[in-house]
């Protein structure tokens, strides 16, 4: 199949350096997003007949691309991390991405004289720094209120210095060291911040060393009631040390990354070993995974998730090797310290992985059966439903349909569906009616249905649960009687009148009265109104269409580009119609028959 123009032109002009390559749709919006080391051999692969790439999705990518665009680069590291931003930024639909990795919270450290720290979901990049992210949100709010009671920094959010702030109680109680009031200087409180993110950062053996030395020297000098706080603090920290699950004998920095899958769906849990200690798991879902190798999702996650991370440990250990591991160990080592990406072979390195992956395995078998029952369980509502009204089955799918008209004119008929309480609005549909005469809504409900169900049927597509017509008895039977004649007796049908609430069912003469705070009632509410709204929104736009045709509409000859040159010389109808034919056979591509046509006809 031959590609568009100016695809083909993109295609041809591409170089053959190394850079980041973007695919987008028709709307402009990028859906695909890749590196590679020559654009020009990569990208056109992918438009060759017998390329496959070994993914379900990528004759998708390349049947939805309608254009393309590149970046050149000067390294492979650089198209990495192009990559890897870019993949952040813009979503595409088509690539590995963390699910909802913008939502975890980080730990801001803020860029002020007087520095606070506090737990936040969104980036500002002026000079803060910032911890995480955290996939726990609960035990980062715990641990920050740990760290508030052990290091006195201010919780306050005021701008300091400032000469109308005065003490409060958290200073009173050892919680904050007074920057308000110039009670400590600048460098012992930054040391005390530095001191909280150490210890937020797990490094509780650092931090009771720098501790020890600081009591050591209040001593010397005498200052007797710090250096007891400070020996307080260190025996808290000491103890929280010994409650902490210890699982290396070497007190070192570590993230181990177990991959697990599941169809289109991975989960890579990160175990944050700290002085040997485990201070964290998180784990991450990745989509769009089906057909890609396990190097490429290892990449990709590395990627992704160390983009935003101030602090990278010395080692990672992964169940299997990364693709591009060299280029991704140089740049995390880019980040601090030399970082070192290896795969266990034996001993408790490779135990530690074993129990990363079953927690990750864990966590997609649980998030996969609550899919499932969340899709099979039957909504409350529903269910009150099909006890109220006596259904052979559970109402799970609803299809309600209301008329619209003023005195007979612009006819219309909205259908709105709602599926298990829910209304599903790509499933909404209006009918303009032309087979009635006047404003007769029974033979219009009638119309409605007919059309809908025979739809239904020759489509061979699935019938709704209940139908549901906003009226009363005459609706109703209009609605029975389309049904009828289409041989579809069975399909449960009810009417809801507005005046009191009551539900017609058919066959029976009395009324259906459920109590007003009822589950079902208020579902066939929502969906009668539903259908109500969406059937006088298209009525107001079909009439203010028909009450918006000028004159000029009828008239021989005149198209849009016509009319719109009329109305922007002489300004209105009215004026066109006080207007000479030589005045109008004046303006540009008008002759005098035509001129003689406008007037004739206004």
């Amino acid at each position: 199949m031959p590609l568009p123009p100016s695809l083909q032109a993109s295609l041809d002009a591409l170089p053959s350096t190394m850079g980041v390559y973007l695919f987008k749709d028709t709307q402009e919006k990028i859906i695909y997003i890749g590196k590679a080391t020559s654009l020009r051999s990569r990208v056109r692969s992918y438009f060759q007949a017998s390329s496959d790439d070994g993914r379900p999705q990528f004759a998708a990518i390349v049947a939805k691309t309608a254009s393309l665009d590149y970046i050149v680069t000067r390294s492979n590291l650089e198209a990495l991390v192009l990559e890897a931003a870019m993949v952040k930024k813009h979503s595409p639909r088509f690539n590995i991405r963390l699910k909802d990795d913008k939502k975890y919270p980080f730990v801001r450290i803020t860029n002020e004289p007087f520095p606070r720290i506090f737990l936040t979901r969104d980036i500002v990049d002026d000079g803060s720094r910032y911890l995480g992210p955290y996939s726990n949100a609960r035990a980062l709010r715990s641990s920050l209120n740990l760290m508030h009671k052990l290091f006195p920094v201010r919780p306050c959010s005021f701008a300091l210095p400032s000469a109308s702030v005065k003490l409060c109680l958290e200073y009173q109680i050892h919680r904050c060291e007074g920057p308000c009031e110039n009670l400590v200087d600048q460098k012992t409180y930054s040391h005390t911040v530095e001191l909280a993110v150490q210890f937020l950062k797990g490094k509780i053996r650092n931090t009771i060393a720098d501790l020890e030395s600081e009591m050591a020297k209040a001593a010397e000098e005498l200052r007797f009631e710090r250096a007891g706080r400070i020996r307080d603090l260190i025996r808290s920290l000491r103890l929280m040390r010994t409650r902490q699950h210890v699982i290396l004998d070497q007190e070192v920095d570590r993230d181990v990354i177990a991959l697990a899958r599941d169809d289109a769906l991975a989960c890579c849990l990160v175990l944050e070993i700290r002085d040997g200690v485990v201070l964290d798991k998180k784990h991450h879902i990745l989509t769009n995974v089906i057909g890609v190798p396990d190097d490429e999702v290892l990449a990709t996650f590395l990627q992704q998730f160390y983009l935003q991370m101030t602090y990278v440990p010395p080692q990672i250990h992964l169940p299997a090797p990364a693709a591009e591991m060299e280029q991704l160990e140089e740049w995390l080592s880019g980040k601090g310290s030399r970082v070192a990406i290896s795969v266990p072979q034996r001993g408790d390195k490779v135990r530690t992985l074993e129990v990363a992956h079953e927690n990750a395995e864990n966590i997609l078998v649980e998030r996969r059966l609550k899919r499932e029952r969340s899709r099979d369980q039957i909504p409350v509502a529903v269910a009150a439903l099909q006890r109220d009204l006596n259904l052979p089955g559970p109402p799970r799918r609803i299809e309600g349909i209301d008329i619209s008209n003023i005195q007979g004119q612009d006819k219309m008929g909205s259908l709105v569906c709602m599926v298990d309480g829910k209304p599903k609005r790509s499933e909404y549909r209006i009918f303009k009616i032309g087979s009635v005469d006047g404003a007769d809504d029974f033979a219009s409900i009638k119309e409605v249905v007919a059309r809908r169900f025979r739809g239904l049927r020759e489509r061979e597509e699935k019938l709704p649960d209940l139908l549901l017509i906003d009226g009363g008895k005459g609706q109703l039977t209009s609605a029975c009687e389309a049904l009828q004649e289409l041989e579809l007796s069975a399909q449960p049908v009810v009417g809801l009148a507005k005046r009191l609430e009551e539900l017609f069912l058919p066959g029976q003469s009395e009324a259906v009265l459920l109590p007003k705070t009822s589950a079902s009632l208020r579902m066939l509410q929502v969906l009668r109104d539903e259908a109500h709204r969406f059937a006088l929104n298209h009525h107001r736009k079909q009439r203010s269409k028909r009450m918006l045709k000028s004159g000029l509409d009828t008239v021989p000859g005149i198209g849009a580009k016509r009319k719109a040159q009329l109305l922007r010389s002489f300004g209105s109808v009215e004026r066109i119609k006080a207007a000479s034919v030589e005045d109008i056979a004046e303006l540009p591509g008008f002759s005098q028959k035509l001129a003689e046509t406008v007037k004739g006809a206004l």
